[in-house]
């Protein structure tokens, strides 16, 4: 069994922190990094942000050891602030027309659900929501139903790698080749993938794949990426136009004012921006084989997959998915029809375990998270506390 690691964290320990998936948490040792740099900018604002005494340098540092934990080259890569920052940047960079389709499913993130219906406004493309079939329990299901949605005036096809509400992997491959096939952008929310499944961009071939550090990778908050295809990089522009760009440097070979691709370069260099989160994530990749992650994480996945087994048994409801189809270390677990707002309140009042609840469609949901930081016994806490609170009927029992 691996070590727990809660001494090395800095969550309030008078509270059950099972939402990891929300936030992430960032060991003590990282964060400890990135007070590091903080301090460095602080002490020379001036040489540090300065590309050519420095930043370019470390910049491109964080990069190459992400790519290397992503199966792609640095040159591919640009550091952010979150997968909804890149996004937005893929989405209103295309040049979608009026007629044209978005192809998504009904299982996507709410601020990237806005972040395309606003596209659409601006340009009188169509957003078609696919429904996904639950419990999700093979790979074909969930491929046929988006094969199906795509027609001749696809443009995009937008899905989640690791969906937030519903906690399922979806299993993305055969969607994503087939879409490339037929001439369609992929663009793929990869906000909690890196670090809890394996990756490899360059292999799974999405256009645009956009995704958090500061999740379960753990590094601080303010990290994150965007991965863009080298055929598709003189697609991307900024969200803002500042220092890196340039109206010559377009193709994706050609470097930018400050020496990378001009794809970098367009959107790292924004002038005063404080870069100590992207600079810290060697040290959370770092962190993370110092300390047998795969060990972790396997404890994890058993904690939450047992809670699951639990709190279905407790309630009666299915699961949405097989485990296989559902994200190692976080699960979304269907509870009895009831005031999600207040339950929240009261597992966080009364029982002191800050968990997400809401609804979802018709489902009324518990997504419990877990990280190297939970233990059994917290596990057993919100058993115990849903057993207390939740509707529960005799047959159910």
């Amino acid at each position: 069994m691996a070590e727990n690691l809660a001494s090395l964290f800095l969550l309030d320990p008078d509270v059950v922190f099972l939402n990891h998936g929300s936030y992430g948490a960032c060991p003590r040792p990282v964060f400890e990094t990135y007070q590091r740099w903080q301090l460095q900018l602080e002490r020379q604002p001036i040489a540090f942000l300065d590309p050519a005494r420095g930043l370019n340098g470390w910049m491109h540092d964080a990069r190459t050891a992400l790519a290397a934990e992503l199966g792609t080259s640095a040159d591919n890569l640009v550091g952010l602030t979150n997968a909804t920052v890149a996004l937005n940047i893929v989405a209103q960079s295309l040049d979608l027309r009026p007629g044209d389709e978005i192809l998504t499913t009904d299982h996507e993130y709410a601020a990237l659900e806005k972040t395309w219906a606003y596209v659409c406004r601006r340009t009188g493309a169509k957003l078609v929501i696919v429904p996904i079939p639950l419990p999700l329990t093979n790979e074909p299901q969930f491929t046929d139903a988006i094969l199906a949605g795509l027609t001749d005036r696809t443009r995009v096809l937008f899905l989640s790698h690791i969906t937030s509400a519903t906690a399922l992997v979806f299993p993305i491959q055969r969607a994503v080749a087939e879409a490339r096939a037929r001439g369609i952008w992929t663009v793929i929310d990869g906000a909690h993938t890196p670090g809890h499944i394996p990756l490899n961009l360059d292999a799974l071939g999405a256009d645009f794949y956009a995704g958090n550090c500061h999740k379960w990778l753990m590094a601080p908050k303010g990290s994150a990426f965007l991965h863009v295809r080298p055929e598709m990089q003189p697609l991307i522009n900024p969200l803002v136009i500042s220092h890196g760009w340039t109206p010559e440097s377009n193709a994706a070979t050609d470097p930018g004012p400050f020496g990378n691709p001009a794809f970098i370069d367009r959107l790292e260099m924004q002038g005063t921006r404080d870069p100590a989160a992207w600079l810290s994530v060697p040290a959370a990749i770092a962190f993370r084989r110092q300390h047998g992650w795969d060990k972790v994480a396997a404890e994890c996945r058993r904690l939450v997959q047992d809670t699951a087994a639990r709190v279905a048994s407790l309630t009666g409801l299915p699961a949405l998915g097989s485990p296989e189809f559902c994200a190692p270390q976080m699960v979304a677990m269907p509870v009895p029809p009831c005031d999600v707002a207040k339950l929240k309140t009261d597992l966080i009042e009364r029982f002191h375990i800050e968990i997400p609840c809401f609804s979802w469609g018709a489902h009324h949901i518990v997504r419990v998270s877990a990280q190297g930081y939970n233990t059994q016994a917290d596990m057993d806490r919100l058993v115990q506390a849903l057993t207390q609170l939740l509707p529960i009927s005799p047959v159910a029992t």
